[in-house]
């Protein structure tokens, strides 16, 4: 089992930037990933990270603003968040995918169907972006 606790979120104005992050309570060797869910929205992909070659891969709305990367000693995994834009405003979730259901054969992570490969989830951090 894997406990996965995100940080960071906060209120911010358009623009700004936030550092989310998220510590997990054991190494996890695999698939990591960042989703979002604003109210009345499906759960989407922003990021992953793939632990053991620390490839990467973004959803296309992300535009080169968020950047996802890991201390693997510390086993925590960050998404820096650069113009910040109020359609950035939900609850940011961080994921485990344990048994690698989401890595692709290009060995990079995907989102996985929205997250439904991924086995381990936090309680998620809000993020409010004011215009």
């Amino acid at each position: 089992q894997v406990q996965l606790v995100e940080s960071g979120g906060d209120s911010v104005q358009a623009g700004g930037s936030l550092r989310l992050s998220c510590v997990a309570s054991s190494y996890t060797g695999s698939c990591m990933g960042w989703f979002r869910q604003a109210p009345g929205k499906e759960r989407e992909g922003v990021a992953t990270i793939y632990s053991i070659l620390g490839s990467t891969y973004y959803a296309d709305f992300v535009k080169g603003r968020f950047t996802i990367s890991q201390d693997s000693a510390k086993n925590t995994v960050y998404l820096q968040m650069n113009s910040l834009e109020p359609e950035d405003t939900a609850m940011y979730y961080c994921a485990a995918d344990h048994s690698r259901r989401a890595l692709s054969y290009a060995n990079f992570c995907t989102f996985g169907d929205r997250g439904k490969d991924y086995d381990y989830w936090g309680q998620g951090t809000q993020v409010i972006v004011s215009s």
